[in-house]
């Protein structure tokens, strides 16, 4: 179900298994109070979120003040997140930006849409997978519902596994994995990354050689030469 991989006095950093929620749904059971049974907390603060498919790193704040602090950040762009997907074809693009508004679509699912009103800002690389697959790293800007789904769906290379905005594909999970985080708290810089080859059950495709090729040479996204954000989004 999760992983401790980091203990602060004010919080928390787990590796959160695919196809488990956050949040108590459908019977499941709550992770927070799971991992808090482990951790000796009496409570813990969620402070940002992963869809249920989505493996990967979760800060879990251990006091309210911390909850505070690190909800801010977060909501305020200050976090440096990395994400990982696997998607099913060849994209209209190899890197660079994908901006857009999301709206409402069908059921449960988004689009993007061609206006800039409040939009969804995300920048990617990528590389060549299996025949017929495209591995991406993604850095969101923004912070938006299913916002890599929509964006890699956009770009004509819908995650592998994905049940909404790629059911026709088979995969034996949603290939979608957050893997890096970059953050600042009380004067100290934290970097975190959660590599999803060294965990037992969390997909076959990661560990392909052009995959885990791929996962090797952005072991430190940071240090990439990311797209550059135009102006206008930008604080």
């Amino acid at each position: 179900m999760f992983d401790i991989l980091y203990t602060h006095h004010d919080f928390l950093v787990i590796n959160k298994h695919p196809n488990v929620s956050v949040h108590k749904d459908d019977g499941d059971t709550m992770l927070l109070q799971e991992v808090a049974k482990v951790s000796g907390d009496s409570q813990l603060y969620l402070v940002h979120r992963l869809d249920k498919m989505t493996s990967g790193l979760l800060i879990l704040a251990r006091n309210a003040q911390a909850a505070s602090e690190l909800s801010k950040q977060f909501a305020d762009r200050l976090v440096e997140k990395f994400y990982l997907a696997i998607g099913s074809k060849k994209p209209k693009k190899k890197q660079g930006l994908i901006v857009g508004d999301m709206e409402r679509s069908r059921r449960s699912s988004w689009k993007l849409v061609s206006s800039q009103s409040n939009p969804a800002v995300t920048q990617f690389f990528s590389l060549a997978g299996e025949p017929g697959q495209r591995l991406f790293l993604c850095k969101p800007y923004t912070g938006k519902t299913h916002q890599i789904r929509v964006a890699l769906k956009s770009m004509g290379s819908g995650i592998d596994g994905d049940p909404i905005y790629n059911s026709a594909s088979q995969a034996d999970r949603g290939y979608l994995h957050a893997f890096a985080l970059r953050i600042a708290y009380s004067g100290e810089q934290y970097e975190f990354v959660c590599d999803p080859r060294s965990f037992e059950n969390f997909g076959q495709l990661w560990t392909s050689e052009p995959v885990s090729n791929g996962i090797e040479s952005w072991l430190t996204p940071w240090a990439l030469s990311w797209p550059k954000l135009p102006t206008s989004i930008q604080h």
